[in-house]
């Protein structure tokens, strides 16, 4: 006889997926316990005092109920006896519920205050580091980083933090402490209104913790949907101008509808049962059924003179508080985990990495504006994505001269060039300015300038945006840098002059933006200046007037010019020839004439550079370099 063993069946695809997604799930619900616990060390000590008040809260309750029921067998036993009722006792035991009670209400709301105050402490602390966080970071950092991801943890997510902060240690605290009490006081006028009074715990519990399945990793899934429709909406919103101009709206904007219409599927089928089962849980089980046990048996109690009717009056209402704290400890829960993951956003975002600094305790001075880059290499990623943007780069910046980067797109010029202003670190090799590192200097931007394709300008008057890098600089130092800018005219032609808001209602032309950056270059006048094609996106006009004020801008400094145009190239007293992230040539323009990549690159610019020689009337070219 032979027997089979039983099949197995392997987990499907589907299941494994499940599996490792719960998994996931678990192991962030851990972390963000983690996190949300590092995150409140700061005011631990005020949240303990918070829960302390509301559990003296919550034991002061009884003393009411307790001044009800003496109230009421003075009441019925004058009533039975067809006697006066003590009007002295019973005036004392109004007063002492009246004080109790207000003691009660005291101490509740202090504890409130107290926790209140923790909540505002934190978010300004949490709030402070950030700000000191985002100042230390590569400026590489924010344009890498979703906007969507750092709004949703600067607004949101202490948002989110305050209900568990401000709220939830007095509530959970007050939800568990008064009935257990009460129920105690229950036990303590008689042992089966005690049991009366806990009877229907069971069915409420039941239905609350079914109510309650999955909470965790569905909490972790509509957080991160939420997360998704927040980084859709900025992206789209961000890009809208663009978007339009193309005539994409319709693409655009169907990425943004489609993660809010998963958020919105996922969400009802969530939410549509666990509003069934609260709803069925307050309507049947939570008065009808507690006043039907508690009533109907107390009646009957009362009918064989076990109890008294104060007592079953005063058994029943603690019956019917124990649903509302059964409640309000599962809302804390809830509110629990979804602080845990704003918590873990936040520790992620104060726990970014920043820029080194290295301190020996020496104050180093410059020797000379000469920038050195030795054997500088720079990944974008890490890990197996990571892709090599500039590979064992080495050249020099001479004191005093214009070197041009140039190559094809994407080749890591403008890499390059950010590597300088230190908008992130090497990965490996070291940028030197005067043989000191970038790393050992403190005041690094007030040695090097930039001035940019996007000129960056803020929500603030043109005079706030010339200063933002010299605060302390004078009005008229202030006019003399837009005038040196060629930007003077226009901005005294303005309404409001350089007090003018800078915006879409100042009516200024990305050219006008630009002399204003170029203002604030001068203004900084630092002996090193980077310059990423400042003309690229400006009409033939404004390229002029630009032309004449970076003329003024690079006189007698060091400066790097990233290079698209020819007659930039032809004018520049070095040429660094860049070929994926590879310095591959250094030289004049005539010494690098026979090197086959710059004379593929200079044969299809030479038909423009012959056009714009035609055109040039002599003097300095285009991007203030040299002829």
């Amino acid at each position: 006889m032979t027997t089979t063993a039983p099949a197995t069946t392997a987990p499907s695809e589907d299941q494994r997926q499940k599996s490792d997604s719960a998994h996931e799930q678990k192991d962030q619900r851990k972390a963000g316990a983690r996190a949300l616990k590092e995150l409140m060390s700061p005011v631990s000590a005020r949240l303990t005092v918070g829960r302390i008040l509301a559990a003296v809260s919550g034991v002061f309750a009884v003393v009411p109920y307790i001044a009800l029921v003496r109230i009421g067998d003075l009441l019925l036993s004058a009533h039975n006896s067809n006697t006066a009722v003590d009007g002295d006792e019973v005036a004392m035991w109004i007063r002492v519920l009246l004080v109790t009670f207000g003691i009660r209400l005291v101490v509740y709301f202090t504890a409130l205050l107290v926790t209140h105050f923790a909540d505002i402490k934190l978010g300004h602390i949490t709030q402070l580091r950030l700000v000191r966080r985002f100042s230390r970071v590569p400026l590489a950092w924010f344009t890498s980083t979703n906007s969507g991801r750092v709004r949703k943890a600067l607004q949101d997510d202490i948002g989110t933090i305050h209900q568990l902060i401000a709220h939830q240690p007095v509530d959970g605290t007050n939800a568990m402490v008064m009935p257990l009490a009460l129920m105690v006081y229950a036990f303590i006028i008689d042992w089966r209104l005690g049991l009366l009074a806990i009877a229907t715990i069971p069915l409420y519990a039941a239905a609350m913790a079914g109510s309650m399945r999955g909470m965790g990793e569905r909490t972790a899934e509509m957080d991160q949907r939420l997360s998704t429709v927040s980084a859709r909406m900025v992206e789209f919103v961000t890009g809208i101008s663009v978007v339009k101009a193309f005539g994409r709206v319709g693409r655009s904007h169907r990425n943004y509808q489609d993660a809010a219409d998963d958020f919105y599927d996922f969400y009802l089928a969530w939410v549509t049962p666990l509003i069934r089962v609260s709803a069925l849980g307050t309507s049947v089980l939570a008065v009808p059924l507690v006043l039907l046990i508690n009533i109907g048996v107390g009646a009957a109690l009362v009918h064989r003179d076990v109890v008294s009717t104060a007592d079953v009056l005063a058994t029943s209402l603690i019956a019917l508080l124990i649903p509302y704290a059964l409640e309000t400890l599962m809302n804390s829960m809830w509110a629990q985990q979804m602080a845990g993951g704003a918590a873990l956003r936040l520790v992620d975002l104060v726990n970014t990495p920043v820029l080194s600094h290295t301190d020996d305790g020496h104050d180093h001075e410059l020797r000379s504006h000469e920038v050195t880059f030795d054997r500088v290499s720079y990944t974008y990623g890490s890990g197996p994505d990571a892709v090599l943007a500039v590979d064992d780069a080495s050249f020099t910046l001479r004191q005093g001269t214009v070197t041009a980067l140039i190559g094809p797109s994407g080749s890591g010029k403008s890499t390059i060039a950010t590597l300088l202003a230190r908008f992130d670190d090497p990965r490996s090799g070291t940028i030197r300015i005067g043989g000191v590192p970038l790393d050992r200097i403190a005041d690094l931007y007030s040695h090097v300038g930039f001035v940019l394709q996007d000129p960056q300008l803020l929500g603030i008057s043109i005079r706030d945006n010339i200063m933002l890098g010299r605060p302390d600089a004078t009005d008229t130092q202030v006019r003399e840098a837009a005038a040196a800018a060629r930007i003077l005219d226009d901005i005294e032609a303005l309404p409001d002059g350089f007090d003018t808001l800078y915006g879409t209602e100042s009516g200024l032309s990305g050219g006008q933006a630009q002399r204003i950056a170029i203002a604030r270059a001068l203004l900084v006048d630092a002996p090193i200046l980077i310059l990423d094609e400042a003309t690229a996106l400006t009409d033939p006009e404004s390229e002029h007037h630009i032309q004449q004020a970076l003329s003024t801008l690079v006189r007698g400094r060091t400066v790097l010019v990233i290079a698209h145009r020819p007659e930039v190239i032809k004018g520049v007293d070095r040429i660094v020839v860049i070929d994926s992230g590879r310095v591959s040539a250094i030289g004049t323009h005539d010494e690098l004439l026979d090197h086959p990549q710059y004379a593929r690159l200079w044969r299809v610019t030479g038909a423009e550079l012959r056009l714009a020689e035609t055109d040039r009337d002599g003097g300095t070219d285009c991007e203030g370099t040299r002829r």
